[in-house]
Parts: C-alpha cells; sequence; structure tokens
C-alpha cells in the first residue's frame, strides 16, 4: 500500500495526565482487532510511556533515532504485539533527539509507517512546545483528548489553535474521565460545556473508570482483552467511529439513573 491512502492521527492534549497515551494504546489495539494494519508512534521523546502501557518495555531493540540515524531498518525497530498482530509500536528514541529532530525527520518517519500501515497513530507530547510541533508535521488529522476541567479545556482549546493554523483536519474530540454523578450536580463541566468551547465534533466519550489504572499498571490495555469495562466499550466504539461505523454516543445522564438502578437491583430497594 502506498503512504498516500494511510490515516495519520495525532492524538494530543494540552494538558499532561488527561489520559492521552492512554487512549493511544487502547485505541491502536482496537483498531488492530477490527483488522486494521496499525503503527502507534511514540512522539513524546522526553517522557516515553507508550511501550509501558503496551507492555512492550522490555522488547525494545532500537527505536525511531537508529531509523533515522540509519543504523537499522524500519522494520527492525517495530515491534509486534505478540497477542494483536496487526499492530505494532515504533518506540520514541533518546530524549536528547529533542535537540536536533526536525518536522521533517517526523514526516519521514511517518511516510514510512504509512507504507505498510492502515493507521499510524502519533502520541504527542502535552503541551504546545517544540515537541509537539514537531509530532503535529506527520499528522493529517487529530483527535484532542481532555478532561471535563476547566484547565485541561483551555489548555486544549490552544492546541486547536495551533492545529487549525497548520491546517491539520478534522480535529476530533475525546472526552475523557466523565462523571456522571458530577456532571449532574454542576460540579464539573458538561458534555454541551466542553463541546461548545471547543466546537469540535465529539468522537468519543470514556467514563471515569478503575479499571484504566489496573489495565495501565499491568501492561495490558482493556481492549486486548474484551473487557467490559465501561472505558473498554468506549475506546472500542473510537475505533469503530474511526473505521466508519455510526456507534451512538453514551448518554452521561443516562449512565447514572443506570448505576442507581442496578445499585437498588443489589440491595433489592427502589431508588426514585
Amino acid at each position: 500500500m502506498s503512504a498516500a491512502s494511510s490515516r495519520f492521527i495525532l492524538i494530543c492534549s494540552g494538558k499532561g495526565g488527561v489520559g492521552k497515551t492512554t487512549l493511544t494504546a487502547n485505541l491502536g489495539i482496537a483498531l488492530a482487532r477490527q483488522g486494521a494494519r496499525t503503527a502507534v508512534l511514540d512522539a513524546d521523546f522526553g517522557l516515553r510511556n507508550l511501550d509501558l502501557l503496551l507492555g512492550l518495555e522490555n522488547r525494545i531493540v532500537y527505536t525511531a533515532q537508529e531509523v533515522l540515524a540509519g543504523s537499522c531498518r524500519l522494520e527492525q525497530a517495530l515491534v509486534k504485539h505478540k497477542q494483536e498482530p496487526n499492530l505494532a509500536l515504533l518506540p520514541a528514541g533518546n530524549p536528547r533527539m529533542l535537540e536536533w529532530l526536525t518536522p521533517e525527520d517526523m514526516e519521514r518517519i511517518a511516510a514510512l509507517l504509512g507504507e505498510a500501515h492502515d493507521y499510524v497513530l502519533i502520541d504527542a507530547p502535552a503541551g504546545i512546545e517544540g515537541g509537539f510541533r514537531n509530532a503535529m508535521a506527520a499528522a493529517r488529522e487529530a483527535i484532542i483528548v481532555t478532561t471535563p476541567e476547566v484547565s485541561a479545556v483551555r489548555d486544549a482549546d490552544r492546541v486547536i489553535g495551533l492545529l487549525n493554523s497548520e491546517n491539520v483536519k478534522p480535529i476530533q474530540l475525546v472526552l475523557n474521565r466523565v462523571r456522571p454523578r458530577m456532571m449532574a450536580n454542576q460540579d464539573m463541566l458538561s458534555v454541551d460545556d466542553v463541546t461548545d468551547i471547543l466546537a469540535l465534533p465529539l468522537l468519543g466519550l470514556v467514563l471515569e473508570d478503575e479499571q484504566v489504572i489496573v489495565s495501565t499498571n499491568r501492561g495490558e490495555p482493556l481492549t486486548l482483552n474484551s473487557s467490559q469495562s465501561p472505558a473498554a466499550r468506549a475506546y472500542t466504539n473510537v475505533a469503530r467511529r474511526l473505521l466508519g461505523e455510526e456507534v451512538p454516543l453514551i448518554d452521561p445522564s443516562k449512565e447514572r439513573q443506570g448505576l442507581r438502578a442496578r445499585i437498588g437491583r443489589l440491595m433489592n430497594t427502589k431508588i426514585f
């Protein structure tokens, strides 16, 4: 296949710690399980963690740094996932790469990955500094990840401005760590608040889910084992939407009602 037919998707956020790398890992697995040849590129050279979340940290021999230097072929640096053969990771190199890496280098790496993959997911560093600008050069579209917090949404808005200035589109939104009860009590920005501020189409809603922490610590993405946790379903649905399926978004208010009803059934009482 040619790189021209591949999709190069930047997964980014204005603020760190909002779940960007977790989304990259789970989305990569979910796309691969749907039959899409998927590469995940760790472009966060300062704080690389994508290998840990995928459980591949002990299998890295070469990185993007050696590929760019001509010390190895791309195929030698790619780390294939043992349980999901359609997924491969290109690890980030040494943090010192930031001193000489250029946007043209990232474009070259992405083009190489696109020759053999349908999807190239680029895990960008948080913020709007040089590392993000390098990663952005390799992208043709973007997914913004944010949580329903004022500071995270404000930082995401700054990133959107940069993406628009570089004509990266479409840009879609994944709202992470949604807590229906806090939204209902107006202790957290609502879904409408966030989409109104950022003016982006909503690609996915991910409910707060403690299984995300468990899976991250184990290096086993939730989408790898057909988990039925709320977050796993949300990640899978994001992948399905990217593949062109029409999948309804969840309604956080109904999720809250559903939780109350389940608790009521467990307690054998009625909740009004």
